[in-house]
């Protein structure tokens, strides 16, 4: 199993991309430690991961609390001994469907806000943990990308860029601990769209119109593509994009 014997520390556990990831470690063999808002949905996702013989641990705590996140990751390392793997994938509380002229401030700021501060909290609470073990893998979920096409994003793929950013700074300031430092991106995946989103099909329809495949990755290509990206088998890979867009994304 590619994660056999390493513990994951996934934030926003019980949210369908979060859930996704969280079950795909733990098949490959690694003790999950879900965070989250609510202990209901994370207790639901660890008993899931318990039914399929898999080890998973669900904590409540908000992501942009520092003293929070520091005080689990310091649980879960003196729990399970290492902190191996970090994945923040939080929710950015984004406003979509808004032109950005018509927009309000805080509206705008707040998926930048959410997305660079629990990053930053959640990376520098594994980073502190990882340095001494010299090694250890922190995942970034989303990637820059174009705007898309005659449809109002507001700040959400800023804040997408901001974390682009952060990703290749942490790369060079963490990799002479053995640190790696990896962005998933996806394009949108339509089965983590929320239930009331307005305009859902036709959405739905213009991702799926920008891959070249013509068809989207799914939550299961997520999961195995974190899987991979955070086992031993990626170790040589970091400051780096995992592009799994079906071709919407094209890099340079």
């Amino acid at each position: 199993m590619l994660l056999e014997g390493k513990n994951a520390v996934i934030y926003g556990g019980a949210g369908a991309i979060g859930s996704a990831v969280a079950k795909a470690f733990a098949r490959e063999g690694a003790r999950v430690f879900l965070a989250g808002r609510t202990q209901a949905t994370l207790d639901a996702v660890a008993e899931d991961i318990r039914a399929a013989r898999g080890e998973a641990h669900g904590t409540a705590l908000d992501a942009r609390d520092q003293r929070a996140v520091d005080a689990f990751v310091d649980g879960v390392a003196a729990r399970a001994g290492s902190v191996d793997v970090s994945f923040n994938l939080i929710s950015h509380g984004d406003v979509q469907g808004t032109p950005m002229a018509d927009m309000q401030v805080e509206d705008f700021m707040r998926p930048i806000d959410t997305a660079v501060r629990s990053t930053f909290i959640t990376t520098r609470a594994a980073a502190r943990h990882m340095m001494p073990q010299r090694n250890g893998a922190i995942l970034i979920f989303g990637g820059s990308g174009d705007p898309v096409p005659d449809y109002s994003i507001g700040g959400f793929q800023v804040g997408l860029h901001a974390l682009e950013a952060m990703r290749r700074q942490l790369s060079s300031e963490l990799g002479r601990y053995g640190i790696r430092v990896i962005t998933l991106k996806t394009g949108g995946t339509p089965e983590s769209l929320p239930a009331g989103l307005g305009d859902r099909e036709r959405l739905e329809e213009m991702l799926t119109d920008a891959t070249m495949l013509k068809r989207t990755a799914t939550l299961d290509d997520v999961g195995n593509a974190a899987a991979f990206a955070a086992s031993d088998r990626a170790r040589t890979m970091t400051a780096a994009t995992i592009n799994i867009s079906c071709g919407a994304l094209i890099d340079p």
